[in-house]
């Protein structure tokens, strides 16, 4: 294992310590529990946006806090969950008392811890809302979920629902949001290469000099198939079409009634891609994918998308959610309507995303 550490067992507490030094204009870190924070927070009469999940994954999420996106990551060891006392100590720091939506991805971890800290803050007076990711379309259950997982359409998330809560959206209404953005997006990764967790010293998984794992996830969970190596246009006309042909998705998740003041079942469908639709590209390095490649990537993406009738009006390109040094790509497609586009051009300050400011 050849990194740029010190000890594995103190990773993410120094990447936070130089977190903490790099952006004070932009964040704050809290210790023991760990969160980030913006350093303006907490903003009077704004609902406060917060994710957050296993470390590993950077710069999402803590590299998307700031003005126009979150208000506070939580950010569990190596591809290991957050605590609930993180959650609930960042809701308090951030909270300006007009709510605290949580953007949760479909791991069976975070989505558990997340609940309990939405029921512990509710308990202490905050209105919290949880909205659950899950638009990985490679396989309907992982190694770390039940249902699909979240994976690219979060950072989609983050960003939309960030200027809506910038811009004095209520709480309701930034959860309703981000609740459509995630009905809206699918995604679909491709790994070359395993990754290495520090604590463990060894890859995740292991693959052949000409192979490659289909359908991959973020914490480099089995895909759909390990097959020879295909060219950029193979690969992402393999992803591309899984995302674009994938058919209506039913399925049924928690949230919290706040008129009942209990958590209730949710029946949610997902639409397929139609001819006509307008959507945001996203294309997405794992890690170790060099930026030259990504072009290529999605040079192809557009072609396709083109020639089943979907218009690109917005794209994002490069290095946003990662597993750790993974060679690898994943492609996100969010159908876009006006008040999304007009939502993702708002302007945003933080590390790792800035535009506009």
């Amino acid at each position: 294992m050849k990194k740029f550490i010190n000890r594995p067992e103190d990773v993410v507490k120094e990447e936070l310590e130089g977190i903490a030094l790099a952006y004070p204009e932009l964040v704050k870190v809290n210790f023991n529990p760990n969160f980030i924070y913006r350093a303006d927070a907490p903003v009077a009469g704004k609902v406060a946006v917060i994710s957050g999940g296993g470390s590993g994954h950077e710069p999402m999420h803590g590299g998307f806090v700031g003005k126009g996106m979150l208000d506070a990551a939580c950010p569990g060891e190596v591809f290991t969950s957050p605590t609930p006392d993180q959650m609930l100590e960042a809701a308090k720091k951030v909270n300006s008392g007009a709510g605290v939506l949580f953007i949760v991805k479909n791991y069976t971890g975070d989505v558990m811890n997340f609940e309990i800290a939405a029921d512990l803050a509710r308990a202490e007076g905050i209105r919290v809302l949880n909205i659950l990711i899950d638009d990985d379309v490679a396989v309907k259950d992982s190694l770390y979920t039940a249902g699909r997982r979240g994976v690219g359409t979060t950072v989609l998330a983050e960003k939309i629902c960030g200027a809506a809560a910038e811009r004095g959206y209520d709480l309701k209404r930034v959860a309703d949001l981000c609740r459509h953005v995630n009905l809206n997006g699918r995604s679909m990764g491709v790994a070359l290469t395993p990754c290495t967790v520090p604590t463990a010293g060894k890859p995740t998984f292991t693959l052949g000099d000409d192979e490659m794992e289909v359908g991959i996830g973020i914490h480099g969970e089995p895909g759909r198939e390990r097959m020879k190596m295909k060219t950029a246009d193979e690969i992402t006309e393999m992803l591309a079409l899984s995302i674009i042909e994938d058919k209506e998705y039913r399925r049924t998740v928690r949230e919290f009634n706040e008129e009942k003041g209990e958590w209730t079942d949710v029946e949610l469908v997902s639409e397929p891609f139609r001819p006509g639709d307008k959507v945001l590209a996203f294309v997405n390095s794992m890690g170790g994918t060099p930026d030259i490649e990504l072009p290529i990537i999605y040079r192809k993406l557009h072609e396709i998308c083109e020639k089943k009738g979907l218009t690109i009006v917005r794209r994002l390109i490069g290095r946003y959610i990662t597993s750790l040094e993974m060679q690898g790509i994943s492609i996100t497609l969010l159908r876009m309507n006006d008040e999304l586009i007009d939502l993702w051009d708002a302007p945003v300050l933080t590390p790792a995303l800035r535009w506009g400011m």
